[in-house]
């Protein structure tokens, strides 16, 4: 049994295969700003996979992240309960989101990247901006953090692909509505699947206003030294992790994105095959404990 990391202290699922674990790490809650990511490792012999900073406490010492198992590593690590120890949780990393004043900014959150977006909407409404949240899933019982949202929000939107709750439309609907109104916005955050953000890009280039993605291709280290992360933006090579992960949306190569995203996609599914075949054996490595601790515990 693992005995040394970092604890899990809850552990719930918000949604189908969305799982939100708060997790014991007080110097990492101390640094992480809005925007910034960790690298998680649950075994020695695991990938490693980024996970955004949903929200920190100082209080507990403890850092939030939602996790959807869609994969191997994320469908293994959504098996973890409260109790339960991650061996490896290293950052914060990335640069922080801009937080200054705008004025009305709309952020808009994609399934599982309204996770990523409430800590930066939090904080930019908390200097003062008109925080307009635009919440999208594709049927209601895959929308999360709804209260959270209107908490920190002027004015909440939910959207869902199949209309069984909000209003029934894509959130690039919704947008182009608030973009025809009379009210002028400064700048849009989007988070979410890569057609979605492209779908904003598109929707706010036409009129000019700011807008922001937050990018979370495959990554490795989280250092810039694997390249692992590499995206073009403006005809120039960028590493989302070191000079993101948030990126003029105007200016992202989102079909380069997803054809690079799309690379290993076989390796992945026949990991995923085998792990749904016998998940036994990852789930005692993550057990696993090394013979010499009883010789030697230190």
């Amino acid at each position: 049994m693992v005995t040394e990391g970092f604890s899990i202290a809850e552990a719930r699922f918000l949604a189908p295969d969305v799982k939100l674990f708060r997790v014991v790490a007080p110097r990492i809650a101390r640094k992480q700003q809005p925007g910034q990511f960790v690298i998680v490792r649950i075994h020695e012999h695991g990938e490693r996979i980024p996970l955004t900073v949903a929200e920190s406490n100082l209080a507990d010492g403890t850092i939030t992240l939602i996790v959807q198992g869609i994969g191997k590593t994320t469908k293994l690590l959504n098996q973890l309960n409260t109790g339960d120890i991650i061996p490896d949780v290293v950052g914060p990393l990335g640069r922080p989101s801009e937080i200054r004043l705008f004025g009305t900014v709309v952020v808009i959150g994609g399934g599982v990247g309204t996770a990523i977006a409430y800590p930066t909407a939090k904080a930019l409404r908390g200097i003062g901006n008109h925080v307009i949240t635009i919440l999208g899933a594709r049927t209601k019982n895959l929308l999360i953090l709804e209260n959270e949202a209107r908490a920190i929000s002027d004015e909440v939107f939910v959207t869902t692909d199949d209309g069984s709750y909000g209003e029934k439309g894509l959130v690039t609907d919704k947008l182009k509505a608030l973009i025809a109104g009379a009210g002028k916005i400064d700048l849009v955050l989007a988070i979410g699947p890569i057609p979605m953000m492209r779908a904003v890009a598109e929707t706010t280039r036409p009129h000019g206003i700011k807008t922001l993605v937050s990018l979370n291709p495959i990554m490795v280290d989280g250092t810039g030294m694997c390249g692992g992360c590499r995206v073009q933006v403006a005809g120039r090579s960028q590493f989302a992790c070191v000079d993101g992960p948030e990126f003029d949306a105007h200016e992202v190569d989102f079909a380069g994105l997803a054809k690079r995203n799309a690379m290993y996609r076989e390796s992945e599914r026949q990991a995923l095959e085998r792990f749904v075949a016998n998940p036994k054996a990852d789930l005692e490595l993550i057990n696993h404990r090394c013979k010499l601790e009883d010789i030697a515990p230190r």
